[in-house]
């Protein structure tokens, strides 16, 4: 082998393992998740619960069966409504017949209910939250739909709303229609069922407690008493178990919702806060390490492996400090103002969970407002200290894709730039000068070139 092939020889093999290393880059977490998580479950996800930021997915766009986890949308909608004034807490509510019907069922999730009863909103929603309630929750979406029906038409109408895909709902409480026996809602066969994707529950779950924080008061209530000191009184025990101080605790937990149907399997939204860190996961039709069918315990193991993994390799950091300039784009140029540059920085700082040892990956970007410059990237006085011109993000450096659940969730990994300075309008005065001299700039300088084209 003669010296100039091995020289061409091992720059080749350089530029390959380079590019194999770059390459590999670009699925290094994503293999790193898989690995260490290998969820048994037909769906799931793990996200940043602050800003939907994904960390982990399986399967994750498939419409699979939700049940009760289906009960999200309806607190969804109820909130929505008491913080509009159109339904209120203290609100009475009479059952109806399919209320009544429903809620003798023992089979299913229910408190039961009185045939001639009256109760409140904040009651029924207890009961829906916190035990699953099942004919508590159809009371609720006859309050706020008229009947049934008409509230499944508000679910997928704010399911759209919210920018869910991969959804359908059929009923407001994550039911099989044969439970009904024949009286689910319209339009609705009697083997339907609400089916959603691990992404679009997710989304959901992010849109719920983000939107009324408030939630988790009742979904992390271990234990209450329906209708205390009455001949009415049922004990509620949470169906979510892994809530601190039920079977299956763990530290943090604070939320959402279960769901099991012979569709759907078992099924959990599952959110937990630690040292100012919250994430959510989803597991649908949750299994066993052998595969099978895994009961209550598998959807709290599976859901433990994620939340396990996100509080041990994830860590909101400061990527960006407050008043930072990005390289090379510290000013701005400025038209018709007493100066003709001004300085731009981050208003604040910037956070955003992030793999342990991952922070150097992160490279910030200015991106600047369309409506604030020209096509040349000029800004126009008079300016005010602290006027917003565009915003910073994060890309990482090795090309890895950073997806978000929502386009809102994705704003709160970016921060605002603004001027530092003021820069006020130039006078008529100093604007027509520097309209002769620039002139006269251009003249002198075809004059120059033309001459020395001459030579």
């Amino acid at each position: 082998m003669n010296k100039h092939f091995y020289q061409k020889f091992v720059a080749s093999a350089l530029a390959m393992i380079m590019f194999l290393s770059v390459f590999a880059g670009v699925n290094v977490h994503k293999a790193h998740a898989e690995a260490a998580l290998n969820v048994n479950a037909d769906g799931a996800i793990l996200v940043d619960g602050k800003t939907g930021k994904v960390l982990y997915e399986k399967n994750a766009d498939s419409a699979l069966g939700i049940a009760s986890m289906s009960k999200m949308m309806t607190e969804y909608i109820l909130l929505d409504s008491i913080k509009k004034g159109k339904v209120k807490w203290n609100q009475q509510y009479r059952v109806s017949d399919l209320v009544y019907k429903i809620s003798q069922r023992r089979d299913l999730s229910n408190v039961p209910l009185r045939a001639d009863g009256t109760y409140k909103v904040r009651e029924l929603y207890q009961a829906m939250a916190i035990y699953s309630a099942n004919a508590a929750t159809i009371a609720l979406a006859e309050i706020m739909g008229g009947s049934e029906t008409n509230f499944v038409k508000m679910m997928n109408a704010k399911a759209k709303e919210l920018g869910l895909k991969d959804y359908k709902f059929v009923n407001s409480t994550g039911l099989n229609d044969r439970d009904y026996k024949g009286l689910q809602p319209e339009g609705s066969g009697a083997e339907e069922e609400n089916v959603m994707s691990a992404r679009s529950v997710a989304t959901l779950a992010f849109h719920l407690i983000n939107d009324f924080p408030d939630v988790l008061k009742t979904a992390s209530t271990p234990k209450m008493v329906f209708r205390e000191g009455t001949s009415d009184q049922i004990n509620m025990i949470n169906w979510n178990w892994m809530l601190p101080s039920l079977d299956y605790g763990y530290e943090g937990m604070d939320g959402l919702k279960t769901g099991t149907t012979d569709f759907a399997g078992y099924c959990f939204t599952g959110t937990a806060s630690r040292n100012g860190q919250r994430f959510i996961t989803v597991v649908q039709n949750a299994k066993d390490a052998s595969g099978s069918q895994g009961g209550y315990k598998a959807r709290f193991e599976e859901t433990r492996k994620m939340m396990d993994y996100a509080f041990s390799n994830y860590s909101n950091v400061k990527l960006v400090s407050k008043h930072y300039q990005v390289k090379g784009q510290k000013t701005l140029p400025v038209l018709k103002g007493k100066e003709n540059q001004v300085k731009i920085y981050t208003k604040s700082a910037l956070n955003m969970v992030v793999l342990n040892g991952e922070e150097k990956n992160y490279q910030p970007v200015l991106v600047l407002y369309k409506n604030k410059v020209n096509a040349k990237g000029e800004l126009t006085a008079p300016i005010k200290k602290g006027e917003t011109v565009g915003y910073v993000t994060l890309k990482p450096k090795n090309g890895e894709k950073t997806s978000f659940l929502t386009a809102e969730g994705q704003k709160k990994a970016q921060v605002d730039v603004v001027a530092a300075t003021d820069v006020e309008k130039a006078n008529w005065f100093v604007l027509m000068m520097r309209g002769i001299g620039n002139f006269f700039g251009d003249v002198f300088s075809g004059i120059g070139t033309t001459v020395k084209g001459w030579f």
